[in-house]
């Protein structure tokens, strides 16, 4: 089992190396605009999924030679429900010189122990892309215990007690939260969060549900004026991507494809470092990898595992 990935190109962390602390697409939310897919566990349980000291020790063996600017906990869904996080967390800071970061959802930050977890990170970027009840259900999808003003108060809670800059991120989708109205009631709500940072973000990657669109020109400058100060993170990532010393070609692109879907020349590029320039391909023919067009690219998603079908799966969600 491999915890992390990368170093990845990050259009806001330079160069990150992920840390996936729970088991693939768990998470809290089913969001419609999801690259890695339909959630196929949606809870809100917290778990310790893996041994944290095996995680830990795949972190320290990697990073001395990764070159990498951030730690980042993200996953493969919602990392929060890793019960071990914290400890990950302070592990890391004690350890390494490397600044800790936190992808999150944010929808469990209305539990004072994820905040007080939370608290021990460098930076922290959570997201809201919805100022309603309504269309946080509809592009998020969470689970049944999750309403929107306790996602809120949540956030709310984190910022009065977090010390460290958050920025959060918002995603826009065409038709979905990208009217005037939905934007203005989304400012309204990041008044009460308050933000360091707002990042306006769009589906450049292909997306659990082929009703995902990117926004035209017109709807992300509307955000962009009534949100306020934002960074508009809707280009590609550029970079090179770093690898796993003694990890194989096709595990190495592989692995990082489930966490991060590639582009073709993305892939392409990893297997020529590596000194094996047929790599992508062999992995397409095998059918572990699939080609996936999306907005004029060719991306590489993992081939579904057997009884599942990939992307647009309904969710499996558990009883609490």
């Amino acid at each position: 089992m491999r915890y992390i990935y990368g170093p990845v190109p990050s259009r806001r962390l330079g160069r990150s190396l992920g840390v996936s602390p729970i088991p693939r697409k768990t998470c809290s939310y089913s969001c419609i605009y999801c690259q890695l897919g339909p959630t196929t566990r949606l809870t809100v349980e917290r778990e310790s999924f893996f041994p944290k000291e095996e995680i830990y020790a795949e972190i320290a063996s990697t990073l001395p030679e990764a070159e990498a600017d951030y730690v980042t906990f993200c996953g493969d869904g919602e990392p929060t429900l890793c019960k071990d996080l914290g400890w990950l967390i302070r592990r890391c800071k004690a350890e390494f010189g490397t600044p800790v970061a936190v992808i999150t959802n944010g929808s469990l930050l209305h539990l004072p122990e994820v905040r007080e977890e939370l608290s021990e990170a460098d930076l922290v970027m959570p997201s809201l892309d919805a100022g309603s009840a309504d269309v946080f259900r509809q592009i998020n999808r969470p689970h049944r215990s999750l309403d929107f003003d306790k996602v809120v108060d949540g956030l709310v809670a984190f910022r009065s007690e977090y010390r460290g800059p958050i920025w959060l991120e918002v995603m826009l989708v065409a038709d979905m939260n990208d009217s005037v109205e939905s934007l203005r009631e989304l400012k309204r709500v990041l008044d009460r969060v308050k933000p360091d940072q707002v990042h306006l973000n769009v589906p450049i990657r292909p997306p659990a549900e082929q009703s995902v669109h990117v926004p035209p020109p017109e709807s992300i400058r509307a955000a962009r004026d009534i949100l306020g100060r934002t960074h508009e993170i809707t280009g590609y990532e550029v970079g090179s991507f770093g690898t796993v010393p003694g990890s194989r070609p096709e595990q190495t692109i592989l692995e990082t494809c489930q966490r991060h879907p590639l582009r073709e020349e993305q892939a392409d590029e990893i297997a020529r470092a590596l000194g094996v320039p047929g790599a992508v391909e062999s992995l397409v023919k095998a059918g572990t990898l699939r080609r996936v067009p999306y907005s004029g690219k060719h991306y590489l998603i993992p081939s579904a595992p057997s009884g599942t079908a990939g992307h647009n799966l309904p969710n499996k969600e558990e009883s609490t």
